[in-house]
């Protein structure tokens, strides 16, 4: 082969790794990987801060199961990019951070914007390399979509001085890297049935990483053929269909007390690819890490997992979708707990009911009527706060790859992962849920929605405030309001200035009217919801909360 610089060696091993689009924030380090970007057809969406390009990139990872890349430049960039990293590793999601990095003969002066990658990203990510051959590239590439996919997924970061970038070499392209899958056997499926059956209260735990629709579709067939009630964890909403008379709800922050209960009271639980950590389980309230008086059978994708807090009666490390479809195909006996799963189910149903909040804007109406309105493949994202907390208990979710939520809880989340599944999903709507504080932190990236043509529909949601620590506030410190309140633009002139669509709502019954003229716009469009200040969450009003807290 001719030589090449180091950027189109990169370039092409993207190319070869199936890559068709990367996020991007441009920086001198990397100047070579821009140049190769330029003939690759790689779609390079450039962004305006490194924690947008990064949250991006982890969302990519989250739709296509495929690593999302992303490129920032040394220093203030690698430092801004570490949000998205850190949603990628907490929510097991596959992505490669590619940083530049000072020239190889500067190292350890304190040169402009150095920093040490492995020991910053080492407790962050699944592996983190600096690369100092150019001729090493195309090793160090396919490592890097070998490990972010390979078991529990997780982000990668190779730094890249911007030398070794630059520097020409001849060597050949690795091939697509081959991800070892571990499969379960004929006698893991038996022995996972023959427990099951011998339950009186079994519940199924359905979550993590490394899930297709075709196990979603699997989960659905195993849960249906036993009658077995079907929970998920924080944010895994859209792993089944939630009109399955099988799906019971969701293990996340704020769940149905019923459902908490009923974790409590199974006597049989079969986790599939989930982690059994400290939102599911109430802050290991729910259940005893010491002494959790059930039946565990607990299966994941990485053998690291299964006993890692609690306990497993039996642990089997392999794949979710193939163990669904090994269970979905074996078929086990429906057991005697049709009463134990249809209460299950009639308590989620009850869940559902609307509790009203005060004021003209009400959350619960919107969202129900989001969930009769929008087509089952819709796209819903969000960040954190207590505005998400109506979206999770009120939406249904019909099909896979229709939820993108951080479980890591990580605010601003919510608009990068809309621009990223609009421009991998252009014919699907999008609706990015966002609070007011949420969206402020990434809102700069309207500039790159429409730069790039993403017609996301962002729903913001206004209180003021920054509603989940003001409702703990309350809660530990009532009437004492310090560092909870925020200023706040005219969201919708905001999007306009951008080029964007913006419309405000004062009452409930405008929203309908204003979605429409949001799906006709075409471009990036902001619907401003201004809620009433007692508004605080699905359950309890501002002044509740503080009375809570003072009895």
């Amino acid at each position: 082969m001719a030589p090449r610089h180091g950027g189109a060696i990169l370039a092409e091993q993207l190319k070869i790794q199936g890559v068709t689009r990367v996020f991007s924030v441009p920086g001198e380090s990397f100047l070579a990987a821009l140049d190769g970007l330029y003939d690759s057809g790689i779609q390079n969406i450039v962004c305006r801060q490194e924690g947008g390009a990064s949250m991006m990139a982890e969302a990519q990872g989250k739709l296509t199961g495929q690593p999302g890349v992303a490129f920032v430049t040394r220093g203030p960039g690698a430092t801004n990019a570490s949000s998205g990293l850190h949603v990628a590793m907490q929510d097991s999601t596959p992505m490669i951070l590619f940083v530049g990095q000072i020239a190889r003969g500067h190292r350890d002066r304190e040169a402009f914007q150095e920093v040490d990658y492995r020991q910053m990203f080492g407790g962050l990510v699944k592996w983190v390399a600096e690369i100092d051959q150019t001729d090493r590239l195309p090793e160090y590439i396919a490592r890097a979509f070998q490990i972010a996919m390979s078991g529990r997924p997780g982000p990668v970061v190779l730094a890249l001085p911007e030398d070794m970038l630059s520097a020409m070499a001849d060597v050949a392209d690795r091939p697509v890297a081959q991800v070892a899958r571990a499969m379960p056997s004929p006698a893991d499926t038996a022995r996972i049935l023959d427990m099951l059956g011998q339950a009186k209260r079994p519940l199924v735990i359905a979550g993590g990483a490394g899930w297709s629709a075709q196990a979603a579709s699997d989960l659905e067939r195993f849960a249906a053929g036993m009658d077995l009630p079907v929970a998920v964890p924080f944010r895994r909403q859209d792993y089944i269909n939630n009109d399955s008379a099988q799906y019971v709800g969701d293990l996340g922050v704020g769940m149905n007390p019923a459902l908490a209960k009923r974790l409590q009271d199974a006597d049989v639980l079969l986790v599939i690819g989930a982690k059994v950590g400290d939102i599911l389980t109430g802050g290991f309230e729910l259940l005893d890490v010491a002494d959790h008086g059930k039946t565990i059978i607990h299966t994941h994708p990485s053998p690291d997992e299964p006993g890692h807090v609690y306990a497993p009666d039996f642990a089997v490390a392999c794949e979710s979708g193939a163990l669904l479809a090994a269970l979905g195909d074996a078929g086990g006996a429906v057991g005697a707990w049709a009463d134990w799963r249809d209460q299950a189910r009639h308590d989620y149903e009850a869940w559902q009911h609307p509790q009203e909040t005060p004021g003209p804007v009400k959350m619960e109406q919107v969202i129900a009527w989001l969930a009769e309105t929008l087509p089952q493949d819709a796209i819903l994202t969000n960040g954190a706060g207590n505005y998400a907390a109506f979206v999770h208990r009120y939406y249904r979710y019909k099909n896979y790859t229709t939820q993108l939520a951080p479980t890591s809880g990580s605010m601003g989340y919510g608009f990068p992962a809309s621009i990223a599944a609009k421009l991998e999903h252009p014919d699907r709507t999008v609706i990015c849920f966002a609070g007011d504080g949420c969206f402020q932190m990434t809102c700069n990236e309207m500039s790159t929605a429409i730069q790039h043509g993403a017609a996301v529909i962002v729903i913001v949601v206004n209180n003021g405030k920054y509603g989940t620590i003001r409702m703990h506030q309350e809660k530990h410190y009532p009437g004492r309001v310090s560092g909870t309140m925020i200023a706040n633009p005219d969201f919708a002139a905001l999007a306009r200035a951008y080029g964007g669509e913006g419309q405000t709502v004062t009452r409930t019954q405008d929203f309908a009217a204003a979605f429409a003229q949001a799906q006709a716009a075409g471009v990036l469009s902001v619907i401003e919801l201004q809620l009433d200040d007692e508004v605080l969450s699905t359950g309890m009003t501002l002044s509740q909360t503080r009375a809570l807290g003072e009895g």
